[in-house]
């Protein structure tokens, strides 16, 4: 299905000046008839207020980043695409099978709004129901987290927020039955296979590139490459349906509550060996510098017991947890 785009239609303005001439002439002739009694020019009168009733329903009013799918008896006629004041056959019907679904993202109609459609369509005012009308604008969607097993099978919550657009109108009207539900059912297929990929955090032997090597790719740490894999995904799948997807955005990533406590013991222990040996590294620096410098001064002259003894005391007091308690020797060194 390709998109026809109707640029010569331009001409509502002129349309509606000539209905409602119609409609005075109509209620000229109606009262001519009705002071001569003449019944055949009554019905004729009738009939004229009729047309301009049916002419008043070609007018269509679009405003910018807003479009019109128009089919007439079952066929594509074309699309409204540029705003303006606009006259097309009063028989036109505009399609648009998502009008009325609501998602969690911007520019969906709200529940008035809907209201506000189906009224006019009952009272059949000829004027075009908003909700009709495809946006063009870039639109947010938000989908609900979901709860998705990494590639070490540990159950993980993450949210996308999903910038998009429609660029091909008839695409999105005919190739699906509902491009906005199409779209959320492919970003949340695309983000299931895409995480699967991923480790939460960096792991050995984890090839995240497919070439065959091991790398530090992961969910955490790597959070722009896996939007942008997300978002060539879904741009892949909801091509047919004639959306562009502009961007892909990780809003939330979490362990699953089942595991976050124990995970979270275990990033604990992780930062606390990393921390102890800071620690150590550095408090053999400093036993090693004390050394170095009671030899070079010859401030005292301690054999290798006396040494290891020195620098089993400097280690505790380096790296004990709390302060230490000195114990002062009144003897002799030896």
């Amino acid at each position: 299905m390709e998109e026809k785009v109707l640029s010569r239609k331009k001409n509502g303005m002129a349309a509606l000046c000539g209905i409602l001439v119609l409609y005075a002439v109509s209620l000229a002739v109606i009262v001519f008839g009705a002071r001569n009694a003449y019944v055949s020019i009554v019905v004729a009168g009738s009939l004229i207020v009729v047309v301009a009733t049916v002419l008043l329903a070609g007018l269509k009013v679009l405003k910018p980043q807003e479009a019109l799918v128009l089919t007439l008896f079952g066929k594509y006629v074309g699309t409204l695409k540029e705003e303006g004041f606009y006259f097309v056959n009063p028989f036109c019907t505009s399609v648009n099978p998502a009008a009325r679904t609501k998602l969690n993202q911007s520019g969906d109609v709200n529940d008035s709004a809907a209201l506000l459609a189906i009224a006019n369509k009952t009272a059949g005012t000829g004027v075009e129901a908003a909700s009709n009308k495809i946006s063009l604008k870039i639109m947010t969607l938000n989908n609900n987290k979901q709860k998705i097993n990494d590639c070490l099978g540990n159950p993980i919550e993450i949210g996308i927020a999903v910038t998009w657009k429609v660029v091909d109108t008839a695409k999105a009207v005919f190739n699906v039955d509902n491009y906005k539900e199409f779209l959320s059912l492919q970003c949340d297929s695309a983000l299931r296979d895409i995480v699967r990929i991923y480790p939460y955090d960096v792991a050995p032997n984890v090839d995240t590139t497919g070439d065959g090597v091991s790398d530090e790719g992961s969910l955490r740490g790597s959070s722009e490459i896996v939007a942008g894999r997300i978002r060539d995904e879904i741009q892949k799948r909801v091509e047919e349906a004639g959306i562009k997807v502009v961007e892909a955005r990780i809003t939330y990533l979490a362990y699953a509550p089942e595991i976050a406590a124990v995970m979270l013991q275990r990033q604990q222990a992780s930062a606390i060996i990393d921390a102890r040996k800071m620690i150590v590294d550095g408090a053999v620096g400093m036993v090693e510098m004390a050394l170095e410098r009671l030899n070079e001064n010859h401030t005292v002259e301690l054999d290798e017991e006396r040494k290891a003894a020195m620098v089993s005391n400097l280690l505790v007091v380096l790296c004990g947890n709390r302060d230490a308690q000195p114990i002062v020797n009144s003897g002799s060194l030896y």
